[in-house]
């Protein structure tokens, strides 16, 4: 149905996956309904109403997804990462005080800084990436 995601194209070529997927469900679930029929003639599917967009949402609300926080990141050669040791200190290339990086999947979708909410770690959001902002980081 679909062409292999290409790196680069990514999200946008899965929402237009998931798109036609749903577009075809819906051709094939009007057209079981009408196969007992003789000689009937396809309705055009009715406007959608909220329940079904309500069903629709939620078909995805249970779908796991990884949410990340990211203080930093650093590259180093293999060499140095086998020489690391307990006490070994990394200096990552942030700095001190910048906002926390919110990932989900591995995209980027806020940012945050570090609260801590009865003795757990926790992350208040300090602004959130707009969807029009998301997918122009993926190109």
């Amino acid at each position: 149905m679909s062409e292999p995601r290409t790196e680069g194209g990514g999200d946008a070529q899965l929402g237009d996956d998931w798109a036609a997927a749903l577009e075809e469900q819906e051709r094939d679930e009007g057209s079981s309904t009408n196969s007992g029929a003789a000689k009937t003639t396809a309705k055009p599917n009715p406007p959608s109403t909220e329940s079904d967009g309500q069903r629709n949402l939620d078909l995805v609300l249970d779908i796991p997804v990884t949410i990340s926080m990211e203080i930093g990141r650093v590259k180093v050669p293999i060499r140095n990462l086998l020489q690391l040791t307990q006490g070994s200190v990394v200096e990552l290339e942030r700095l001190a005080g910048e906002p926390l990086d919110v990932m989900v999947n591995g995209t980027l979708i806020a940012h945050g800084e570090v609260v801590v909410v009865n003795e757990r770690y926790g992350i208040r959001f300090t602004d959130v990436v707009s969807p029009s902002e998301r997918v122009q980081r993926l190109r």
